[in-house]
């Protein structure tokens, strides 16, 4: 049986992976420590409230002495390591946040497991606990590719371009360094840029849907050409399951939905699919009655271009070849499958994503 330390859990990513995870394995126990930050909801965790298994704690991992105690209390032998400050633009305004969660946080939990995993065992004459530490990434830390450059792989020499990428860069290096240097069992997942439920409005998908349910902008950075590779967050959830369960100690594995879009053609796919419900559900119209634009049949009528922000890098790939010979990885749901149940939950789940958007679209 798995007892795992799901760090970030109240985050986007973490919470979908602590859902997936307790209804995939419902014998394990799952502790979530979360510090409950701007982009940590414990309304996300809300469906798993009663479940016995689940176990929450209000704490920041750079309190060392507080994920040692929860390690010893609760025998934690997995420690799935979400917890990142990890919106770039608000790493432009403010690295020191970034630098602080990113990197001494990531070294905090290092350091407590490397204590009540290794030393403490061996200073009893007794071999290490049986452990693993799973420290997720980005594949923000390659830095940007060209048009017609080869996806990223787990060898793709690190380049990160902004403090956000260049303090994960930091935190996967600390992970090695504590495997290749004490014995750590450790794994580590660079993934595409996540979409589904949950994820807080700020970041692209979900601030097209909830804009254009206000009538609000949809801002588009330059001329919108960047492209990104697209991973529905309960297939990464699948993807680190398999790591844990087969990945080997010390290596990394790039999890991707082999899934490219330019920013621009997702907005336009989100307001043609917004236009159809609309079409098609005459009570979204009286639910959503500020969306006129999307009741016309005219979402796309919103688009607005912007600024492009400093350092904006132009492509992302990844390249997940070596997950799927290893372990078996392959994405299960399209990006059309994907993006219209991401869709239709935030339609439906509109007492989760109103608070963050303090109702003043």
């Amino acid at each position: 049986m798995k007892i795992l330390l799901v760090t970030g859990g109240a985050g986007f990513i973490g919470a979908n992976f602590v859902h997936y995870w307790l209804a995939t394995y419902p014998q394990d126990k799952v502790i979530v420590l979360d510090a409950l930050t701007y982009a940590g909801n414990i309304e996300s965790l809300s469906p798993i409230k009663d479940n016995k298994n689940y176990t929450f704690c209000h704490g920041n991992i750079c309190d060392t002495q507080l994920v040692e105690g929860l390690i010893e209390k609760y025998k934690v032998n997995t420690i799935v390591h979400f917890a990142a400050e990890s919106h770039v633009d608000r790493s432009i305004e403010g690295p020191d946040a970034f630098i602080e969660t990113n990197i001494i946080g990531t070294h905090s939990l290092l350091k407590a497991a490397k204590k009540l995993w290794i030393d403490e065992p061996k200073a009893k004459g007794e071999s290490p606990l049986e452990h693993r530490f799973h420290h997720v990434s980005t594949d923000e830390v390659y830095g940007d590719l060209g048009p017609q450059d080869p996806a990223f792989t787990e060898n793709t020499q690190y380049a990160p371009s902004s403090p956000y990428s260049a303090s994960k860069a930091a935190s996967d290096h600390l992970v090695r360094a504590y495997h290749h240097t004490y014995g750590l069992e450790t794994t580590t997942s660079n993934c595409s840029n996540n979409y589904g439920s949950y994820h807080f409005p700020e970041k692209l998908i979900p601030l097209v849907l909830t804009n254009i349910l206000f009538d609000k902008a949809l801002p588009i950075y330059g001329n919108g050409k960047q492209i990104r590779d697209w991973l529905y967050v309960t297939d990464h959830a699948r993807g680190i399951d398999l790591v844990l369960q087969k990945g080997r100690l010390g290596e990394c594995y790039n999890i991707g939905g082999i899934n490219e879009w330019a920013n621009i053609d997702i907005v336009n796919l989100i307001c043609e699919l917004m236009n159809e419900q609309f079409s098609n559900n005459p009570e979204l119209s009286k639910k959503y009655p500020q969306a006129t634009k999307a009741i016309d049949g005219k979402s796309q009528e919103l688009i607005t271009y912007v600024t492009d922000r400093a350092g904006h890098d132009q492509r992302y790939a990844i390249n997940p070849t070596k997950s799927n010979e290893e372990l078996g990885y392959k994405p299960q749901e399209s990006f059309e499958t994907g993006i219209r149940k991401t869709i239709e939950w935030y339609l439906n789940s509109q007492d989760w994503w109103m608070p963050l958007t303090k109702g003043s679209k």
